[in-house]
């Protein structure tokens, strides 16, 4: 699926077409260059036919790799702005971010499959859930509509994870790129998207993949002196 998506399944819904922006193409090429990232190619999404979102990713798998952007994004940021941007999400490349959570994703999994192994034959399982009739099938259902009451005190580390990466991605930003520019493009970001900028701190650590706007800006201040 990771490899057939970006050429067979993506466009059914959204048009792709090459960047034509000759100056934002060189900015780019020369930023993949400096961090050793290999594309098939850099394409503009028709997002804008559905919303006004902004954003920008990467798809693909190995040699397949390939990035886009919304059309939103090209009218709401500066080439160097969206330079900054792409630089942010190359350091989640760069700095294993994604290899780190799939890990993670598996050896959770793991753990959940293994004590639904052992629940499959313990009755108690079941009649505590009001079920008389133990079955794979049913030890399966339960096992789902348990799960979350267990996990859910483990949403804020999960929160503290993404968050650190979050931290790590924009320094890298500020590495390969202004840092100031970066704070340029986060402040629209957040602005065009109509994001809170002062979220509660509580609900903000318990819930946030991403740190709040102001506390990304004082880290990039700090990592451009």
């Amino acid at each position: 699926m990771v490899a057939l998506y970006p050429t067979l399944i993506a466009p059914l819904f959204n048009r792709f077409s090459p960047l034509e922006d000759l100056e934002l193409k060189q900015r780019i090429e020369a930023l993949l260059a400096r961090t050793g990232f290999k594309s098939q190619g850099v394409f503009v999404m028709d997002g804008s036919r559905r919303s006004s979102h902004g954003n920008a990713y990467f798809t693909g798998f190995g040699s397949a790799k390939r990035i886009v952007f919304f059309d939103t994004l090209l009218k709401q940021l500066a080439p160097q702005e969206i330079e900054a941007v792409l630089a942010h999400e190359l350091g989640h490349f760069k700095r294993k971010h994604i290899v780190k959570r799939i890990s993670f994703a598996f050896a959770l999994s793991l753990g959940f499959l293994f004590i639904l192994g052992q629940l499959l034959d313990a009755s108690w399982f079941y009649t505590a859930l009001g079920v008389s009739t133990p079955s794979t099938a049913m030890a399966l259902i339960l096992f789902f509509m348990a799960v979350p009451a267990f996990t859910f005190p483990l949403t804020p580390l999960s929160s503290l994870m993404s968050r650190r990466h979050e931290y790590e991605a924009d320094s890298f930003a500020a590495s390969q790129a202004e840092a100031q520019h970066l704070i340029d493009a986060l402040v629209k970001l957040y602005r065009d998207n109509a994001s809170t900028l002062t979220p509660d701190p509580l609900h903000s650590a318990f819930y946030d993949s991403h740190p709040p706007a102001s506390l990304r800006i004082a880290h990039l201040k700090g990592a451009s002196t």
